[in-house]
């Protein structure tokens, strides 16, 4: 179950020439990370400080370009020979910090409670998925709320203001997508 990650084939074609304009410039891919954050912020504070529905364009921009830079940045550094050990950790604590800078721009619109379980949910799938790397299994990404499923629910409570039910469908969605992949993870890992 891959969720809308099954769309990243196609997604990363489209972003190719923009590839290609940042191998040329000599981006660094570490560089495409840090960015990432940055929308992240700017998509949270929209989100935190603009009603809705005029908070939906700033926040649906921001992390759009948001998944952008988190596709770019991993395949620039294969494109470019750069892929490093610390440049995959600074991809890992990017990607949870941008998860977590995007739900904190919640906390002016849903009770602390419901912001932090929604935090410790959207962290649960990525923990599953590392741990099942550290035991020799391959990296398991999407699900049925994984990082592009949360993405598109906070642009829905940007439009919506239902901020208390997107809270609790990425809580428990998340939830659900950590079990589906211990799941797979256990069917492999154990044959």
């Amino acid at each position: 179950m891959n969720g809308l990650y099954a769309l990243k084939p196609w997604y990363a074609a489209r972003l190719a020439g923009v590839r290609g304009a940042l191998v040329r410039r000599e981006v660094s891919p570490d560089t495409l990370t840090v960015l990432g954050v940055v929308c992240a912020g700017g998509a949270a504070a929209a989100l935190a400080w603009l009603p809705a529905p005029l908070a939906v364009l700033p926040v649906a921009v921001l992390l759009a370009a948001r998944l952008a830079f988190a596709n770019l940045d991993g395949a620039l550094a294969r494109d470019t020979g750069r892929t490093t050990p610390r440049g995959a950790l600074l991809n890992e604590l990017g990607d949870r910090a941008a998860d977590l800078v995007v739900l904190a721009g919640f906390l002016t619109l849903a009770p602390l409670w419901l912001v932090a379980l929604a935090a410790l949910g959207a962290t649960l799938p990525s923990w599953v998925s590392l741990a099942g790397a550290a035991a020799g299994a391959p990296r398991r990404n999407g699900g049925p709320v994984g990082k592009t499923e949360r993405v598109l629910l906070a642009v829905v409570a940007a439009a919506t203001g239902w901020a208390v039910p997107v809270l609790a469908v990425i809580a428990a969605g998340s939830a659900l997508t950590a079990l589906v992949r211990i799941g797979q993870l256990w069917k492999e890992l154990g044959s």
